[in-house]
């Protein structure tokens, strides 16, 4: 298994596509095998899905992916047409999961960060009260100093969400919408360049 990718010139308006190359025995193993879905909605390997979205993290965000697969034994012409369907297809199933996490977290930080505002404003508001009646009053200046602190710690969640935790999970809904997007050759030792139905088309 190795990839590349090609810089491209700044000149250039349209950035050149970054290639994934994946080396496998026969097409099966690209997929799970203990998936009972139709062909093109079959999940992909563990192992392949780590290797093709690891490179697919390194790789330039603005260039088109392309994956390239080196098999030693061809696939049939059905599997030719459908592998690159299927690949999309498990990819974008993956972006609607990372948007669905990231509204749900985005939805958790405004519950968050109505809450701790309401318990800020419930802590500062008793501490205000016990310092105007009781000033002098040592337990009670303890309690206030707690209260306050129990304020701002209850905005830890919502500014953690909002400062720290919100990123990971657009980038990752970004990469996978990018990859329902790529495009798939096949490369056979001894044999010519396959080519999906959907490229030869133009060819001749």
């Amino acid at each position: 298994m190795r990839w590349k990718w090609t810089p491209w010139p700044p000149w250039q308006k349209t950035p050149s596509v970054a290639v994934i190359e994946l080396k496998l025995r026969e097409i099966s193993q690209l997929f799970n095998s203990f998936d009972p879905s139709p062909f093109n909605e079959k999940d992909l390997d563990d192992d392949a899905e780590d290797y093709i979205v690891s490179w697919a993290r390194e790789l330039p965000q603005r260039s088109p992916l392309r994956l390239v697969i080196h098999l030693d034994n061809p696939p049939s012409s059905g599997e030719v047409g459908q592998v690159e369907n299927a690949i999309r297809h498990f990819f974008n199933y993956k972006a609607e999961l990372s948007r669905l996490a990231f509204m749900q977290l985005m939805r958790q930080g405004r519950t968050s960060l109505v809450i701790g505002l309401l318990f800020m404003a419930a802590c500062l508001g008793t501490a205000q009260i016990l310092a105007h009646y009781h000033p002098a009053n040592l337990f009670l200046e303890i309690l206030r100093e707690s209260l306050t602190v129990g304020s701002w710690v209850s905005l830890w969640r919502p500014l953690e969400i909002y400062l720290y935790g919100w990123w990971p999970l657009r980038n990752t809904w970004q990469l996978y919408r990018k990859m329902s997007r790529l495009t798939v050759e096949f490369r056979i030792s001894g044999h010519e360049l396959i080519i999906p139905p959907r490229f030869s088309q133009g060819i001749g």
